[in-house]
């Protein structure tokens, strides 16, 4: 039973470290192919179901000054230009500032549309709600892309880790006493 265990184990250990070290590269790709195609679809009238709730939420948001046309066209860049930005790992923070002033935006016909996104307020939402709230998702996403901007990772072992780090530290300060 014990060596059942061990194997067991053994095998979560190297599936969890796969997760790991791959896992945010994963998430920052499918969220850049996500972000990639919904906003493609905004270059082709009438594909894309957020397009007539987002030319209206810009008009507003712009006091009229973005005629529709030109608003859903702006969109379409934007959201393209961040999938590109994920997908391809480059100027992750601007890439990610648009992601977040993006997500901003898609929130804000929950307090001017309501009565759109709501079938029945405040729990029970369209299927416009509902594409606004899946957005949490991607915000969570972000922030955990985010946080590796700078060089952070996932773990999967933390205590593993700094075993691992006080080796090389010992290793390094009787290498630096052998030099002297």
């Amino acid at each position: 039973m014990q060596r059942l265990y061990r194997v067991f184990n053994e095998i979560d250990e190297r599936i969890t470290e796969w997760m790991a070290r791959y896992g945010v590269v994963f998430l920052r790709v499918s969220l850049g192919i996500v972000f990639l195609w919904f906003g493609a679809l905004k270059f082709f009238p009438g594909l894309s179901p957020a397009q007539d709730l987002a030319t209206r939420t810009i008009s507003l948001l712009t006091f009229g000054i973005v005629p529709a046309h030109v608003s859903i066209l702006l969109l379409a860049v934007w959201e393209c230009l961040i999938g590109i930005g994920l997908i391809t790992n480059l100027f992750m923070r601007a890439t990610l500032l648009l992601l977040f002033v993006q997500m901003l935006g898609t929130v804000t016909p929950l307090f001017m549309f309501p009565n759109e996104v709501f079938a029945r307020l405040p729990y029970a939402p369209t299927l416009e709600g509902q594409y606004i709230i899946k957005n949490i998702v991607l915000i969570s996403a972000g922030l955990v892309i985010g946080a590796t901007v700078r060089g952070g990772r996932v773990i999967a072992d933390p205590q593993q880790a700094a075993r691992r780090a006080q080796v090389a530290s010992e290793q390094a300060t009787l290498k630096h006493a052998a030099k002297v």
